[in-house]
């Protein structure tokens, strides 16, 4: 629970969060501390894995080695003579796809029944692994249930070499020698199954073909027939007819060729005639446009014609501008000009004649070929008349003619091939008998123990400490609660009647215990240095953590700094302080609060100098109640005044109420936490419900904590302080209650 404002000392501040760095040094204390885990863990599974691996059985393998080319060697000629079945991956592009397959066929369940039934293995008893079965009727129907194949197949292991052709197959067997023989086995079956495959295919394409060819035989002897006879019905020539073929077949090329050349000048001409046939009919356009066509312009002719018709006009012109009208000059120039335009055209409109004619006679010429050309197509169709037909037959004979050689050929090849007993699997080296067994392995097995009872003892540790719920560590107080962490008291030594030793500054000042409670007094005395603490409570989670012995232990130290130190047993369920001073308790505290007896009269001095005992007195039936009263609080401002500090014990916060109730009346409020034994949940809620209250809570102190245990490694200065004043012995661990 995250601490609230009310739950923090005056002055404290938290650390800036920084990366946890690994500490091995933890990890190692847990593996030390855990150790009687680890080691018997460790020691089981050692002896256990020796045990199973002692009776286990011996397992051997043997090696034969192999090597698969990727093409059997050529003996024939390849070119003239092909196999029926390629021996081999043919390409480098397939030769993955082909080492894989045959990888699966080295483990299949041919070869496997090859080598069965080469060695007889289903009747050996030895390899079925039944020797040992005395009734003869039981071991027969064990025998027949089982699958010698598939004990071949389960044993059989194939390794190809990485970046080579070689293979190894390993065999195992409990037999070395079973082993070896097994592996030979495989091996010599694997090559059989091989030559097995091309042998039987080969074999039935042969008979494939020689059925192909009975057939083709009866075909072609019928085709061969079919075109003799046509031949004969129609007294045909092989030589005419493709003679005669051919003629018509140039004279038609030479008419489509001729007619081809009349469409395209009649396309010529055609465009002109009809701009000639227009002019020809409005005598108007004579004059313009008749001159930019072809026949004109190209016209020498006209060309001189219209050349003495310009002349004519431009001399008109001069006369029109010396004489008036009528004049006998100007007149015969009139008279000259009409008759060159006449001349002019006349001489255009016989050139557009002649074009006329010309694109007349292309088209009679087109209509004539296209008569030429239909002739020749049925001439052309009349001679073909019978062609298809004819030459049905003849591809249909050819056809056969071809496919029958073709056939005839690669019987003859396959007769050749299936007589060659070649495979481009051979045997490298053979397996020989094994002199060390490859399972069980003691030495690896050990070692792998070994390493599994480190691993996993060293993971039972860390998951028992995982599990352990217990505050250990000033982290998990600070971090886990919330609080401030105060200091340690270390394990008390006990006295020599064996109860324990409660006045331990005063015992034994010395110690490492007496040097934590003065660190501790200094501490308190540092967190309000302005505003000294007067009323300190004392309290714990649980009972039993030593919240009594640490709050006498501290108005002891305190005591010894020159204060007046009271020490108040608030304790109603299980008062204790007056047996820790021998005092009686006929009168305290419950006397006070109800109004009997004075200060004076119930609170005890003791042989500490300066420290004075307010012990519980009679023990009410109502403990929470008493302290709720003003009575209380009226006398805790009593002792105020008269002491310098007061020490509260009081009953545990998570039991009773009574502890919540005095803290919310004093300075501030010390936890008690017993090392390994506390629960960070209980702690919680001690401090959950303290916080509740707004209580001050001051810190918290880790109690009984054994410093010579590796799990407080981090408190061991403590320890070499104590060691370091000769109180070793006096630092046996002992409970505090």
């Amino acid at each position: 629970m995250p601490a609230t404002p009310n739950t923090q000392p005056e002055g404290y501040a938290s650390a800036p969060e920084q990366s946890e760095a690994i500490d091995l040094r933890a990890y190692w204390r847990v593996i030390l501390r855990r150790r009687w885990l680890i080691i018997p863990f460790f020691v089981a599974t050692v002896l256990v894995t020796a045990l199973v691996t002692l009776r286990q059985t011996k397992i051997y393998d043997a090696t034969c080695t192999i090597i698969i080319d990727l093409s059997a060697p050529k003996v024939l000629d390849t070119q003239q003579m092909q196999d029926v079945v390629e021996t081999g991956a043919g390409a480098m592009f397939w030769s993955r796809e082909y080492y894989e397959t045959q990888y699966k066929v080295i483990t299949s369940r041919a070869v496997a029944q090859r080598v069965v039934d080469r060695l007889q293995l289903g009747t050996n008893l030895r390899f079925l692994g039944l020797e040992t079965i005395g009734d003869a009727s039981e071991r027969e129907q064990r025998r027949l249930r089982t699958d010698p194949v598939a004990i071949v197949q389960k044993n059989l292991r194939v390794e190809p070499v990485k970046d080579s052709r070689i293979v190894r197959i390993r065999f195992e067997h409990p037999d070395a020698e079973t082993a070896s023989l097994l592996a030979n086995a495989v091996a010599e079956a694997y090559v059989a199954e091989n030559l097995a495959v091309k042998t039987s295919t080969t074999q039935s394409a042969s008979d494939w073909l020689e059925q192909q060819l009975a057939d083709l035989e009866v075909k072609l002897e019928k085709s061969g027939k079919e075109l003799f006879d046509f031949k004969k019905q129609h007294d045909i020539v092989a030589t005419s007819w493709e003679d005669r073929q051919s003629m018509v077949s140039q004279r038609l090329t030479a008419t489509n060729e001729a007619l081809t050349r009349a469409r395209i000048q009649k396309a010529q001409l055609e465009a002109r005639n009809e701009a000639i046939q227009a002019v020809v009919k409005d005598p108007d356009k004579l004059d313009g446009e008749a001159e930019s066509l072809q026949p004109v312009a190209a016209s020498q002719a006209i060309q001189a014609l219209k050349i003495r018709y310009l002349e004519a006009k431009a001399e008109c012109a001069d006369l029109k501008l010396k004489y008036l009208d009528r004049h006998p000059k100007l007149e015969a120039c009139e008279t000259k000009v009409a008759l060159a335009r006449a001349s002019l055209q006349h001489e255009m409109r016989t050139a557009l004649g002649a074009a006329r004619n010309e694109y007349q006679e292309v088209a009679k010429t087109e209509r004539n070929l296209q008569t030429l050309l239909n002739d020749t197509k049925a001439d052309a169709f009349g001679l073909n008349q019978y062609e298809r037909e004819y030459l049905e037959l003849k591809r249909t004979h050819d056809n056969n003619q071809r496919v029958y050689e073709v056939l005839l050929k690669r019987l003859k090849d396959t007769g050749v091939t299936g007589m060659l007993q070649v495979s481009n699997v051979r045997i490298l080296d053979r397996a020989r008998p094994s002199g060390r067994p490859i399972r069980p392995d003691l030495r690896q097995n050990l070692l792998f123990a070994i390493m599994i009872g480190l691993l996993g003892g060293i993971a039972l540790a860390f998951g028992a400490e995982y599990l352990d719920t217990s505050i250990t560590s000033q982290e998990q107080i600070e971090e886990k609660l919330g609080i401030t962490f105060l200091g340690i008291i270390p394990s008390i030594s006990k006295n020599p009647d064996g109860t324990a030793q409660d006045l331990v500054v005063h015992a034994n000042p010395k110690s490492a215990a007496a040097e934590c409670l003065r660190a501790l007094r200094t501490n308190l005395l540092f967190m309000s240095p302005d505003k000294p603490l007067k009323t300190i409570l004392v309290t714990s989670s649980s009972p039993q953590e030593g919240k009594t012995t640490t709050a006498a232990a501290l108005a002891e130290v305190m005591a010894d700094s020159g204060n007046r130190v009271l020490l108040v047993d608030a304790d109603m369920r299980r008062p204790r302080l007056h047996r820790i001073f021998n005092l009686p308790n006929g009168a305290g505290l419950s006397s006070l609060i109800l109004g009997q007896g004075t200060l004076d009269d119930v609170v005890k001095s003791t042989t500490v100098p300066g420290l004075f005992v307010l012990p519980c007195g009679p023990v009410p039936p109502n403990p929470a109640e008493l302290l709720h009263t003003e009575a209380f609080a009226s006398l805790l401002e009593q002792l105020e005044k008269r002491f310098d500090r007061i020490i509260i014990d009081s009953p545990p916060v998570a039991v009773v109420a009574d502890a919540v109730v005095i803290s919310t009346r004093v300075a501030g409020t010390l936890m008690v936490l017993k090392a390994g034994v506390t629960s960070r949940d209980v702690a919680k809620r001690a401090v959950r419900a303290l916080a509740d209250v707004n209580a001050r809570i001051l810190g918290a102190i880790l109690n009984d904590l054994d410093l010579e245990d590796q799990k407080y490694g981090q408190y061991y200065y403590y320890y070499r302080y104590g060691y370091y004043y000769g109180d070793k012995k006096g630092s046996q661990a002992a409970g505090i209650s």
